[in-house]
């Protein structure tokens, strides 16, 4: 348990305060960021409560649980009821299991139920980006009696551009008007008069980020209802709230790329520990599966020895097949976030990458013979008597290499997502390794088949 906790508010430089008073919240946070954290948060511990709830809901906002562990006492109980739910329960869970026990224990019972609900939902689905702040209302309601009741609980909801219709014995949510279709009805219907007469657009709590952003994205919601097994409304994922978590995700996917975990924190404000946690483990493992580049390299040592006009194209032959790879796994990553393929639609996969890596390979096949029948031409490097059968090697074994590197690199995501892992963990570099290895074998064998009774 960290114990971060000022008793009072320290003093804070006046003309920070004032900013954070008068500019806009996104300003405000972007200013508190490029602080130290006793310093952010004792801007904050000045401020009204209802501003520092509107700083602390922005998601942009660095170290809210750091800093909410810094407030005097009694002041980040007070600032959790005041926020979003959903924001509250993210700045949470950044805490100790102690310390979130801790905050919680001094906020009501309502607003400690209902945090400890989006808790317990994984990170990444639906129940975790959700906010239990909704406008509902009875199916037996009008529209005046509606729009009054928004304009009751508006001050404590996050959205009330989206109304869920609920049946008044089961609660079970029967319809979903706009705020727009209540302001052109007849303020004597009913709200399921002014309710579009169709079944409303759902998703489980436990649907992935990806399905959610889908479904608000295909049918242009502002709002998905989430709901239990009954039909019941559990929240609501607003498109703001999928925006900030799909950047976040992207950011955290493009890092894992290029092999390193994925980390939230700006890239200044990575501490020195950090950053070496984040980044050996990855370049460890990288570097133990280049030693089967090397164990490769000496199980053809008595063919480079004979034949040692081979290395000079080892590179190249090394880096097209890595660079194929990752063409291949960055689409099919892409593609698998995106719903474009499924994982049954892996044989269709394999069946277009094989050709089109025949076909880049071809390409670049062409390229490095004449490349080196130019080069021979002329007088450049002389590859010696052989060198046609050099320049064929070369051409073929790019085919195959490039081929396999296409295939390979289409097939590992399927593989991670198979087995229950982020396909974003088939990094570049990894991929790059495996063809690596396996390009090496590709060259050599190609080159034993051509070059024998000559060179080999």
């Amino acid at each position: 348990m960290q114990d971060f906790r000022i008793t009072a508010a320290a003093p804070v430089d006046p003309i920070l305060l004032a900013e954070a008073f008068d500019e806009h919240v996104a300003d405000v946070v972007a200013r508190l960021n490029a602080q130290d954290a006793e310093t952010a948060a004792s801007v904050v511990a000045h401020l009204p409560l209802e501003r520092a709830a509107e700083v602390f809901d922005r998601p942009e906002l660095a170290r809210a649980g750091e800093l909410i562990l810094r407030l005097p006492e009694g002041l980040g109980a007070r600032l959790l009821k005041a926020m979003s739910a959903d924001r509250a329960a993210d700045t949470l869970r950044e805490l100790d299991p102690e310390d979130r026990t801790a905050l919680l224990s001094g906020v009501d019972f309502e607003t400690a139920q209902s945090l400890k609900l989006l808790l317990a939902y994984p990170e990444g689905t639906a129940g975790s980006l959700m906010t239990t702040e909704v406008v509902s209302v009875p199916a037996t309601a009008t529209v005046a009696e509606t729009l009054r009741h928004i304009r009751q609980v508006e001050h404590s909801r996050e959205t009330v551009y989206a109304i869920l219709v609920v049946d008044p014995q089961t609660r079970a949510l029967v319809r979903v008007a706009t705020l727009r279709q209540l302001i052109i009805a007849d303020p004597e219907a009913t709200i399921l008069e002014a309710a579009p007469a169709r079944a409303p657009i759902t998703a489980p709590a436990d649907a992935d980020r990806d399905e959610v952003a889908r479904l608000i994205s295909i049918h242009d919601l502002l709002a998905l209802p989430i709901l239990n097994a009954r039909g019941q409304v559990l929240g609501i994922v607003t498109v703001d709230d999928v925006i900030d978590s799909i950047v976040a995700a992207s950011t955290e996917d493009v890092q894992k790329f290029g092999g390193v975990e994925g980390v939230s924190e700006p890239y200044l404000q990575i501490t020195f520990p950090t950053m070496i946690r984040k980044r050996a483990g990855w370049l460890s493992a990288l570097f133990i599966g280049e030693m089967l580049t090397a164990s490769a390299m000496q199980h053809f040592e008595d063919e480079l020895a004979r034949a040692v006009v081979l290395t000079l194209f080892i590179p190249l032959i090394m880096s097209s097949g890595g660079n194929s790879g990752s063409q291949a796994t960055s689409l099919l990553i892409r593609a698998l976030a995106l719903g474009q393929v499924r994982l049954g639609d892996w044989w269709k996969v394999a069946l277009r990458e094989i050709p089109t890596g025949l076909a880049l390979g071809a390409i670049l096949g062409v390229v490095g013979v004449i490349r080196i029948g130019v080069w021979q031409s002329l007088g450049v490097y002389d590859y010696g008597p052989h060198w046609l059968l050099i320049a064929l090697t070369v051409g073929a074994g790019l085919v195959g290499i490039v081929t396999f590197g296409s295939l390979a690199g289409s097939m590992l995501p399927f593989v991670l997502k198979r087995l229950g892992f982020d396909p974003a963990s088939a990094s570049a570099p990894f991929v790059a390794t495996l063809v690596d290895v396996t390009g090496l074998v590709i060259y050599f064998s190609v080159a034993l088949l051509i070059l024998h009774g000559t060179l080999l």
